[in-house]
């Protein structure tokens, strides 16, 4: 009989459906800022709130936008926006008819946890990465719909919007688990603290000098950790990030010198500009410009891929998703480090902190136009122009000239002999 541990369950993506266990009541509407997406906005807002009765959620920024609001004063704006703000003024009735009825929220405000049952982005990929960053646990199914300049992320177009969400309002659609980066950063002075606290643990009462060296502590690291994305969702102060975490030098003119440990386990060092740590669906943006291979997102891996390494032979690589990856800087590096998430919350890395990176266990659905697998091949075929190049004639189309200049040239040979 075959062993059980011995057999490799494999998934088919295709299995990956959307189910409602619920019809959908609430939905949020993001849109990136560009006036050339607020008729569609306004247009999707209002057939969600009319036509399917459902609680649409905005960003409060929303209601701020100038085009919106019919109390800006004129005479104060440029000629050029003065002439914008007419020309939308049929788009401005319409979204102040819907105003009131609209719930809004302010990012690293409020807690959107539970609250909201389906997310529609309307923009580029930056718009997907913010629906990422705005759900630190469980994100609701996102609907991307391309408004922006490359849509490698946003596989739905907004010409027939009607039809396509009613399908995935009633269930009828593929989706994509985009895996996402579990990151936090453990500084130096937290690990010393927490010795320190396991060191008095045994009295309630600190001993003096103790406490002296816990303020010491407070006072010259600052806080373990600085990021302001919705920490309030976020389990153990770690961010999620659906891209990629970049490690890279700053404004230093030094290498970065950055060692890297996976499971606890000294692996190698870069020296270069950086690292990328990315997640499949990252595998497109800043790592495929740093050299490394395009993966699918229902690939379960995490790319390391370093930025302009000192070495002809530091290849990125892939390993699996279940590690953790510890990041530190070289305790002989010459510089300290900067560190970035999906581009956002920039901050310095220091000699003796560390950055932990590992798989979560909170992707983000992304609905699907026609299929995992056709999705995928469609965007790096339209968005990166993937493998585009001329076709090499076939031999039929070849063969009369082929084989009339061969004989040319043995008829040239044989006169040659007869002449000599």
């Amino acid at each position: 009989m075959k062993n059980s541990a011995m057999v490799m369950q494999i998934q088919d993506p295709a299995s990956q459906r959307l189910t409602w266990y619920k019809p959908p009541l609430t939905v949020l509407v993001i849109k990136k800022k560009d006036s050339q997406v607020l008729l569609p906005f306004v247009q999707l807002v209002e057939w969600l709130v009319q036509e399917k009765h459902m609680v649409v959620w905005v960003e409060s920024a929303v209601l701020e936008d100038k085009l919106l609001r019919d109390d800006v004063k004129l005479e104060a704006e440029s000629a050029k926006f003065r002439q914008v703000h007419g020309d939308y003024a049929g788009v401005r009735a319409r979204f102040l008819a819907l105003r009131d009825m609209l719930v809004t929220f302010k990012d690293g405000r409020d807690d959107l946890t539970d609250r909201i049952d389906f997310i529609v982005c309307l923009g580029g990929d930056g718009t997907l990465l913010y629906a990422s960053q705005l759900f630190q646990q469980s994100v609701p199914p996102v609907m991307a719909f391309y408004l922006g300049s490359l849509g490698f992320l946003t596989p739905f177009q907004c010409d027939n919007f009607q039809e396509q969400v009613t399908n995935v309002l009633e269930g009828h659609a593929a989706l994509t688990l985009r895996s996402r980066l579990s990151c936090s950063i453990h500084r130096k002075g937290e690990r010393r603290k927490e010795s320190l606290l396991a060191s008095a643990s045994g009295s309630n009462l600190l001993k003096p000098n103790l406490h002296r060296q816990l303020n010491h502590v407070d006072l010259n690291n600052g806080p373990s950790w600085s990021l302001k994305a919705n920490n309030n969702n976020t389990p153990n102060n770690s961010i999620l990030v659906l891209n990629e975490v970049v490690i890279n030098r700053g404004p230093s003119p030094y290498l970065s010198n950055i060692d890297i440990f996976l499971d606890g386990k000294y692996i190698t060092s870069v020296q270069g500009d950086g690292l990328i740590v990315s997640t499949p669906t990252g595998s497109t943006a800043y790592a495929a410009a740093a050299g490394a291979s395009m993966i699918h997102p229902s690939v379960p891996a995490i790319l390391v891929t370093p930025i302009c390494p000192h070495s002809l032979s530091f290849r990125p690589i892939v390993v699996p998703a279940g590690v953790e990856l510890k990041i530190s800087i070289s305790p002989d590096s010459r510089n300290t480090s900067r560190v970035s998430f999906d581009g956002r919350n920039d901050q310095e890395l220091n000699h003796g902190d560390s950055l932990r990176v590992t798989t979560s266990i909170y992707p983000v659905p992304s609905i699907c136009s026609q299929d995992q697998i056709s999705d995928w091949f469609d965007s790096l075929a339209e968005g990166l122009h993937w493998n585009v190049r001329k076709r090499q004639k076939c031999l039929d189309e070849l063969s009369d000239l082929t084989t009339s200049g061969s004989e040319d040239r043995l008829d040239e040979f044989d006169n040659l002999k007869i002449e000599a």
